[in-house]
């Protein structure tokens, strides 16, 4: 079981991963981290709580685009939605 320790916001949190996703979950924590450097730039100081909502709402939409909104878990519907498209 692998295991990375991700420093967000000055606070230190540790997460178990699989063997290997390291380098995945390091990078996730990186994405997360950018996007709340750039809202606290933009916002200043709002709080941690309201940072993070903040930032998972930036996150979400930006997938919510990227997927056509179609975030539901059901990868089915991406792929029928993608072949109507073409």
């Amino acid at each position: 079981m692998g295991q990375v320790a991700i420093t967000v916001n000055g606070r230190s949190y540790r997460f178990d991963c699989g063997d290997g996703e390291e380098p995945r979950l390091k990078e996730l924590a990186d994405y997360v981290k950018s996007r709340m450097e750039t809202l606290t730039r933009e916002h200043g100081s709002i709080g941690e709580e309201r940072l993070l909502l903040m930032a998972a709402l930036t996150i979400a939409d930006e997938l919510w685009d990227a997927t056509d909104g179609s975030v539901d878990g059901d990868t089915s519907t991406n792929t029928a939605d993608a072949e109507r498209r073409a």
